[in-house]
């Protein structure tokens, strides 16, 4: 396959048994998912109706399957490209009925579940202050991440008054949203596995549909999730996992890097092959990169390279306050602009959370230098304001 360094080829070409692809950022990762379901149907002669292809958000599945027509061509519509939680929908519009619902179900979204858990604290005469909507709905999703029903939760959580409380809550939600004929996106995931566990032919059905399983960013999986993939690749093992512990940022959102971690051992006969060179960072920022992840505790062992240049050298600056921070970077970059050197549109900040933008808002204001907010709301634009 044309294009690809020796480790790419290896990746795409160990077809076979588990597979934990170690790809560290910018080392072509898609491009490798991409070439092994070309290497799978061209070259190994497997139906693209047997290739499984999962990944997290819908832009990323949706540039996957652009990639994979364009590469495979005919029999590529046959392959399944999806998100987690729209396979499962998929799978459950299908089969629901067998435990207890029906396939006309609605998915709930956040503020359709808000309202639930509101009528739900009123029902049980609990005080919003003390089990407020938001901490609750965290309690249920946390809960739902582990695989654990109501009642597994009240068993773990004997000893706690509040979440006692909690289960009492989190029961009475399922039940109206079992009366509603609703689902919440926890739902999706969890209901999956409960159909799998309790029908055995079902899984049968997809263990034998889905021979080769390739799941993207196996860093960001959680408990439910590494189950689902674990009992689909149970009968044939062809599964090939791609992800970097070194960007695992979603332990908020319940991701769980033992599954990156600990893969081989709960796959014993996995093979591992590390992609470490990096095709999209110059050698300066790629060293500074590496000298920083290297003091990560619990990480596999991989540094990052590149024929790239060197580039320029990367400036550090501290500052004690944001209000210093925000006034060195407006006028460092009126400076550049000034000196023809770039212009306005040239320039990104890059910043955690969205409270930090409005320091910068105001520098530009007072600069009169034109801004654009990607991903949030300018902070004179929000109504409140």
């Amino acid at each position: 396959m044309p294009g690809l360094n020796d480790k790419q080829l290896e990746a795409c070409c160990t077809t076979d048994g588990p597979l934990l692809i170690l790809a560290g950022a910018g080392s072509g990762k898609t491009r490798v998912i991409t070439h092994r379901i070309a290497y799978l149907i061209d070259e190994m002669s497997v139906n693209p109706y047997n290739i499984l292809a999962i990944t997290f958000t819908n832009k990323a599945a949706a540039e996957m399957r652009e990639r994979v027509d364009n590469l495979v061509g005919f029999g590529a519509e046959s392959v399944w490209v999806s998100t987690f939680h729209s396979m499962c929908v998929r799978i459950l519009r299908k089969h629901i009925d067998k435990i207890g619902g029906t396939s006309s179900f609605t998915i709930y979204d956040a503020s359709e579940q808000k309202t639930v858990v509101k009528e739900v604290l009123k029902y049980l005469q609990l005080d919003p202050k003390l089990y407020p909507e938001r901490a609750m709905l965290s309690a249920i999703s946390k809960a739902k991440e582990g695989y654990m029903t109501p009642d597994d939760y009240e068993k773990a959580h004997a000893a706690s008054f509040r979440d006692q409380k909690i289960a009492e809550v989190y029961r009475e939600y399922q039940k109206r949203l079992q009366s509603n004929n609703a689902l919440d996106f926890d739902d999706l995931i969890f209901k999956t596995i409960f159909l799998f566990e309790t029908n055995p032919d079902v899984l049968a059905e997809y263990q034998t549909r889905f021979k080769y399983i390739m799941v993207d960013e196996y860093q960001d999986t959680n408990g439910v999730q590494f189950e689902l993939v674990r009992l689909l690749a149970s009968r044939y093992q062809n599964l090939c996992v791609v992800g970097d512990d070194d960007q695992s940022i979603y332990k908020f959102r319940g991701a769980d890097i033992r599954n990156i971690l600990d893969f081989e051992k709960v796959f014993t006969k996995a093979a591992v092959i590390k992609l470490e060179q990096n095709y999209r960072s110059t050698a300066n920022i790629l060293n500074a990169a590496n000298a920083v992840i290297s003091h990560n505790h619990g990480r596999k062992d991989k540094t990052l390279w590149t024929d790239n240049e060197d580039g320029d050298k990367i400036a550090f600056r501290q500052f004690d306050t944001a209000f210093d921070e925000a006034e060195y970077i407006v006028s460092d970059i009126k400076e550049h602009v000034e000196k023809g050197e770039c212009d306005y549109q040239d320039n990104a900040i890059l910043y955690r959370t969205n409270a930090q933008s409005r320091m910068f808002e105001e520098k530009f204001v007072t600069a009169n230098i034109p801004y654009k907010i990607i991903g949030g709301i300018n902070f004179y634009a929000r109504r409140e304001i």
